[in-house]
Order: structure tokens, then sequence, then C-alpha cells
């Protein structure tokens, strides 16, 4: 039986900062606390982060927390970590970090993909197409650059799993995050021996792999005495962001899926079985919850285009937005293709770059912050066809992430996807709370399917129908693009 007065916490390791979330025993948000770190790109396609800003960035949320919750913290039964993906951290046998860790959005690996990614058994046994950003060809970049190192590795973790390890003394991984280092056997939901063995690893390299819901196991005791917290806190497993934030939104099962307009761009389902089809460069994971599947397109700038933009014109991400009008217009004369750091779903291109078409003396500001709103749009609408050629129709969608909070752009990307799009009402909705949520399931043995339960509905965006014609027309205009920014990137 749950203590009614436990609380449970989820920390989400996220690019440029961690999130921390306290909910009580049914779930409810209490508060929350941030920390923000940056990345270093010492190259060209490089962006690495040191891992010991993530564990500074724990301490000073818990501090936070403490300092204003100092009750509720001191019931806190359970936490979770989820974090950004494909991240690869080298330890070495006394489990101290070897180099900074290589992020997701780095593409230095792109030439080992492609050789992994020519070995059939990849795609089949992992499910997925091997992309420059996953784990594996990173150790292989590591092996062929930086042999010293590479011989030094004991094991390798995911970003979250470090602060698992930082916070438990445990070397584990989750099914959902473990799926995107191209080692995983997506069927049976455990390490492949070929795939590591094929990619120059070792399976003692491996950490142990768990369902998102178990235990890794209690707080080392000089952690929780640093903290300030009990050190019979359990651990639980956690899960990669985007399984996280399917489990805050309540998307574990066939038909159930969000768009996410963060950093990056996502449209994700949920699934009930495993149907990968790596041909079409759709993302086929394990989800965070045992049994289950997720599919999803990723595109790598979503908000980010915008940031860009912002940055051009000397003026903030808000200010460009505040730009539009509330009410949808007719396609911008400017077109926006947002490859700002190469491209995932449909194209697995991290050579391709942006562009900006249909430019003339009179454009302004406003239309070209149009465009990049619409690039995106287009972009996940090429997400969209990948995921259809898999089977999956997704009618109705919840949108989250930092560009909902433009009536404007939910209205362009509901038209161009010709699908609803529910606003949460609210905003404990995203990774953090899927977090917390797997904490709450994995310390109290509570069903997923009882816990992990969509949000109410703020309000609804229909697409225009009367538009429709038009952004379709504009997205074959779009789609027309790629193959001569291809050539011109080579």
């Amino acid at each position: 039986m749950t203590d009614s007065n436990a609380t449970f916490l989820g920390l989400d390791l996220g690019t440029s900062g961690l999130r921390a979330l306290l909910v009580d025993s049914q779930g409810n948000p209490i508060t929350s606390a941030e920390a923000h770190y940056g990345s270093d790109h010492p190259h060209d396609g490089w962006s690495e982060q040191n891992p010991e800003a993530w564990i500074k960035a724990c301490k000073y949320v818990f501090a936070r927390l403490i300092q204003t919750h100092k009750t509720e913290m001191s019931a806190l039964a359970g936490i979770a970590t989820a974090g950004h993906m494909h991240g690869a951290t080298l330890l070495d046998d006394r489990g101290n970090v070897l180099r900074p860790c290589i992020l997701w959005n780095d593409t230095r690996s792109h030439e080992q993909a492609a050789v992994l990614d020519d070995h059939p058994d990849f795609r089949e046994i992992s499910g997925n197409i091997v992309f420059p950003g996953f784990t594996a060809p990173k150790l292989a970049w590591v092996k062929d650059n930086e042999p010293d190192i590479f011989a030094k590795t004991a094991t390798v973790l995911l970003p979250k799993d470090y602060l698992s390890f930082w916070l438990t003394g445990q070397l584990v991984s989750d099914m959902s995050d473990a799926a995107g280092t191209s080692w995983l056997d997506l069927r049976s939901r455990n390490w492949s021996a070929p795939l590591v063995e094929q990619s120059g690893m070792r399976m003692d390299q491996m950490p142990k792999v768990l369902e998102g819901t178990d235990v890794v196991g209690n707080l080392r005791k000089v952690v929780a005495k640093d903290l300030g917290i009990n050190p019979n806190t359990k651990v639980i497993a956690g899960a990669a962001d985007n399984a996280a934030a399917a489990c805050g939104i309540g998307a574990l099962s066939d038909g159930q899926g969000f768009v996410s307009l963060g950093t990056s761009g996502v449209l994700l389902a949920g699934q009930s079985t495993c149907t990968p089809l790596p041909a079409s460069a759709v993302h086929t994971f394990c989800h965070a919850v045992p049994d289950t599947w997720y599919q999803m397109g990723v595109i790598l700038s979503a908000t980010n285009s915008l940031n860009w933009l912002a940055t051009l014109l000397r003026r903030t991400p808000e200010e460009l937005s505040e730009l539009l009008p509330d009410t949808l217009q007719a396609p911008s004369s400017a077109m926006f293709t947002p490859y700002l750091s190469g491209e995932r779903t449909p194209h697995n291109d991290s050579a391709v770059r942006g562009s900006f078409t249909g430019l003339s003396t009179s454009t302004t500001p406003a239309q070209m912050v149009q465009a990049v709103f619409e690039g995106v749009a287009f972009a996940l609408r090429d997400c969209q066809e990948a995921l259809r050629e898999t089977g999956t129709i997704l009618e109705e969608v919840f949108a989250i992430g930092g560009g909902a909070q433009s009536e404007y752009w939910l209205r362009v990307v509901a038209t161009v996807l010709d699908t609803r799009l529910n606003v949460p009402k609210g905003q404990e909705f995203g990774a953090a709370m899927g977090a917390a949520r797997l904490a709450l399931c994995g310390a109290t043995g509570a069903s997923p399917h009882s816990i992990m339960t969509p949000p109410q509905i703020d309000r609804t965006i229909e697409p225009d129908l009367s538009l429709k014609p038009a952004f379709d027309a504009a997205y074959a205009n779009y789609t027309s693009l790629y193959p001569t920014l291809k050539r011109l990137s080579q």
C-alpha cells in the first residue's frame, strides 16, 4: 500500500539543462526546479558535454527543492531519470569519465555509421538505420580516432544512465534508451551479442538493461547525505526523453501520440506490437513500459530553427513569434528547409544543409518567421508520410514542446499534417512528468496504464480546410528542394 504522503521525483536531463518535477502519491505536480548548462562544439559537426555538469545540476535542483519543499522532499520514495538519447559516456574500470560525452546531435561518426549500416544484421536486429547520432558508431569513431581512450573503456553509459550511476553506483540502462544505441535486439528487448561484437565492442562493456519501471537500487549513502534525502529512496530505471514524454502524455497504445516542437521535432506514436521499417528512416524503439514499443519520425531542428533566425535578426524567439497573428495565412512566398544540422527522417543525411528560397528585397522578418514555421511543419509532414509507410496513422495528437506556445505555429502544423492537435491543460506533461510517473510505478508497483493517462485537453486546433490545398502545393514544392540541396551539400 502506497503511503499517501509519499512523493516521487522525475529528473529530465535535457541538452541544455536539468529539470526536476516533484509529484504526490497520485501523480499530481507539487513543484519543480531547473538548472542549466551548455554544450561544447570544438569542431564542425561535434557536440559534447562534460558529465560533471549534470551532477552539479542535480545537486542544485535538489538543494532548491529542499529549500522550498523540505517536508515533501523528506517523504521522497522514488526517483527516475529521463534524458537525451544516443550519447556516449565512456567510463574506465573505476567508473571515472574518460572523455566528454558525445551527444545525440554530434555527426562526426557518419562514416562509421555507414559501415555498420551496410551490415544487414543491424537493421534486421535493431529495427533501425544506424544513424550517425546513435551510440554504436560513436564508439567505432573513438576506436578509430582515440585508441588510447577506447582501450581504457570499461563501460558505455547513456547520459541519463550516468546520472543513475552517480546516484546508485549501479551500471544500468532501460529498454527505451538502449534501443537508440544500435546494440539492442528490439524484439527480445536485450543486448544483441552479434551487434555489439560487430561494432568492435564487448558484451561486458554493456550495462545491465532493465524495463523503465524496474528498480535500479537505493541511493548511495554518500550521495543521499550530500543531497540531504533519505538513503532508502529507490531509484527507478527511467526512460529516454521521448519515451518519457510519451509516458507523461499517456501515449502508450496504438493511435496515441504527440507532436513535439522542441529543439528537435518529433512525431511519435505508441505501439502494442513491434513493426519496424528501417528503410523509412522512422525510429522504432522499445517503450519505457513492458511489452510496448513506439515509433517516431525525428527532425533535428525545430525550435532550434527559430532560435537560429532570432540570433541572425538580433531579436528573441518570442519577439519573432509575436510578428505573426493567431489567424492562419496562406503560405509564405519564402520557403525554408530546416536542415541546419542535417536531417534524420526521412533522409538520413548528416551532410545536407538548410536553405531559404524565394527571398526578395521586399521580404520581411515576419515572412521569414512564417517560412521557418512552415518549413518545420513540412519536415514533420515528411515524418508523417514515413510513419504511414509503416501503417501508422494518427488522426489526432497532443502538441507539446516550447514551440507549442505559438498559436500560429500550431495552426500551421495542424493544417500541414491535416491532423487535430490537442493542447494539454496545464504545463506538466513532458519528460519530467513521465519520469515522475515511472518513479511512482517503480517504487509502488502501480500499473503504468493506470498512472500514465492522457492529460485534460485545454483546446483543440483543427486543420484549416480552406487553406489545406495551398499548403499541400507548398509542401510539394518543399519536397522538390531536397535533391538539389543534397547535391549542393556534397
